[in-house]
């Protein structure tokens, strides 16, 4: 089955619902589910004990989180979000994070910036991406025509689905541009859609996520680990949405609507912890796996044998006193002391543990005030966005920075969320694009570098099955 699966990959489906048809199994993400170990205990619910097709699987709000929990399986392990090879480590070699010393070449591609339509990693962030985008629509579908479930488990199940769908079209969209905005699952639709413009995929996802809002609004988390998106996961991604089409009012609003909710960790080493305090949305380990994602491909154990390591660049942009240096990066030297390479340590996993005290946070509470940062000097309350900004910099330990002009105040964004948000799913590589900062940055330490790499080559297979697809990022 998994040859054949491969054999009729497209877009959005990747040839999943002909062959689900073909063999009388409407439901991908349940099926999926009864096989995978760690999938159900992520979120704490039994597993379906047989095999079920669409019509049963929303007879029991039981079933349907078994499906949700497949979904957030697939974003944990298998994909960009935060699986071996998600964002974090590629995007942090794609800018100026992370050096890598590996050689796969894959991601001597990305750290190069020497990317093909062939790159295999690209293949796989745009392949999940579209089966994750799948597997909630058939949720949003089959919980819309059930018939047992409660009008409560449907709005919550549908704002759920609807925060997976439109964060993967987000990431989706910021890795390649324009990029099919899929709702159906229609198999014929979607194996001959075209490309959505940019503008277009970010106004949809904005619609989506204030429906989910709408939706969630005033129900209990079900998730005492925060370990399932509620109405502040949702506002949390949709007051990142307003930033990035410059609705400044809104993005200011919806931040501090979450500001007000949630409580900033004042101890930099309890941020990343899974109880943190500060933490609107994460990802659960799986019984196999008592570290982070994150802590496993960043943390060095020994030298030479590292993979990725921080940048000196990086590392030379603490200021002095700043205590997220100390905190939150680690060094390790080799036999003889000749060389000495920094990692990240927001992480800092015991590799020997046999259980998580951490997990994977997605969303937090100290994006929401760079975010309202932003927003506010754009709006020229340069003030209030220097509040925003003091009250990260002092929970490092250090002094006030002075308003200055909006131009001076936005450049100390960028830098805040520079040494607040590394090695944290790409941000980095995100804000430099959106500052129009990529090219002055990289251009002197990427000699593979040229503009067109603000965005990555749409797979050649998935063209190759639709050419719809075309054109082609410019480039490639």
């Amino acid at each position: 089955m998994i040859q054949q699966i491969n054999k009729t990959r497209s877009l959005g489906d990747h040839g999943l619902p002909a062959l689900l048809k073909h063999l009388n199994i409407q439901f991908l993400p349940l099926l999926m589910c009864v096989g995978m170990v760690g999938c159900t205990d992520f979120v704490e619910v039994e597993p379906p004990k047989d095999t079920l097709v669409a019509e049963t699987v929303f007879d029991e709000a039981s079933t349907v989180r078994s499906a949700m929990a497949n979904l957030f399986f697939g974003m944990r392990e298998q994909g960009m979000v935060s699986g071996s090879f998600g964002l974090t480590t590629a995007l942090g070699i794609y800018a100026d994070e992370l050096d890598y010393y590996g050689f796969e070449v894959q991601n001597t591609e990305f750290y190069q910036h020497n990317l093909l339509a062939g790159n295999e990693l690209v293949r796989q962030w745009w392949a999940n991406g579209y089966e994750l985008i799948y597997s909630a629509n058939d949720i949003i579908r089959g919980v819309e025509e059930s018939q047992a479930l409660s009008e409560e488990e449907k709005a919550q199940f549908t704002g759920q689905a609807l925060f997976v769908r439109t964060y993967i079209h987000s990431l989706l969209a910021q890795l390649f541009g324009d990029v099919p905005y899929i709702t159906t699952v229609d198999y014929q639709v979607n194996n001959t859609v075209s490309r959505t413009p940019e503008a277009e995929v970010f106004e949809a996802i904005i619609t989506d996520l204030e429906r989910s809002v709408a939706l969630l609004e005033g129900m209990e988390n079900p998730s005492s680990e925060r370990t399932i998106p509620d109405q502040y996961a949702t506002k949390a991604l949709l007051a990142r949405m307003y930033l990035y089409v410059e609705d400044w009012a809104n993005a200011e609003a919806m931040a501090s609507e979450l500001i007000g909710a949630f409580d900033l960790e004042g101890n930099l080493e309890r941020v990343f912890l899974k109880d943190s305090g500060e933490t609107i949305w994460q990802l659960k380990p799986g019984e196999a796996l008592r570290n982070t994602q994150e802590a496993n491909r960043l943390i060095i154990q020994a030298v030479p044998g590292q993979t990725y390591a921080l940048t000196e660049s990086f590392m030379d942009s603490f200021e002095e006193g700043d205590l997220r240096e100390a905190s939150w990066t680690e060094s390790i030297s080799n036999a003889d002391n000749t060389l000495t390479l920094f990692y990240a340590h927001k992480y800092k996993a015991d590799f020997s543990q046999t259980e998580s005290v951490e997990y994977s946070i997605v969303l937090r509470l100290a994006e929401q005030y760079l975010i309202r940062a932003e927003a506010r000097a754009q709006l020229g309350n340069l003030p209030g966005a220097a509040s925003d900004l003091n009250t990260l910099r002092n929970r490092a330990g250090l002094p006030d920075i002075s308003i200055g002009t909006q131009g001076e105040l936005l450049e100390a964004v960028l830098q805040e969320r520079r040494m607040e948000l590394f090695t944290e799913r790409g941000h980095r590589w995100f804000d430099l694009k959106r500052f129009g900062e990529a090219s002055a940055v990289l251009e002197g330490i990427k000699p593979g570098w040229q503009v067109t790499d603000l965005l990555l080559p749409v797979p050649e297979t998935e063209i190759e099955i639709n050419p719809n697809l075309l054109p082609q990022n410019a480039g490639y």
